[in-house]
């Protein structure tokens, strides 16, 4: 996150919220922020959920999203908010909204995703 220029602004249990500034370098042809960054910042909320659900000792990674990009990633920032709506000791599934949000009216819903994860206990190289 700290590449695209995100921050974690909110962390409880089963909710994370991350914000990204508009950056002209995180655009695609059109000027809209990309998919690939939506997506990653989408996959990051929703795997910080995870953690916040999990034992300290223990990792997630993530094995399946799907993204519905709904609008054109158009605002002068973004906010990410993952939130787990399936704890599991195994699998956990969270769901997450990415909004655009300008000056000039309120945020708007620009995209959705879906998660899954695994949670890793155990593996060497792999911790929490």
């Amino acid at each position: 996150m700290r590449t695209i220029g995100a921050e974690l602004t909110r962390v409880e249990q089963g909710t994370v919220e991350i914000e990204l500034p508009f950056d002209e370098k995180l655009t695609q042809q059109h000027g809209f922020l990309h998919a690939g960054i939506i997506s990653a910042a989408l996959d990051a909320a929703g795997t910080y959920a995870a953690y916040s659900v999990i034992d300290p000792d223990a990792s997630i990674l993530t094995i399946e999203f799907k993204v519905n990009l709904m609008s054109p990633g158009r605002g002068e920032r973004f906010l990410f908010r993952g939130e787990v709506t399936k704890p599991g000791t195994t699998i956990i599934v969270s769901d997450g909204r990415g909004y655009a949000i300008s000056s000039d009216g309120p945020a708007k819903l620009i995209a959705s995703m879906t998660g899954t994860m695994m949670v890793i206990r155990g593996r060497e190289g792999i911790e929490g």
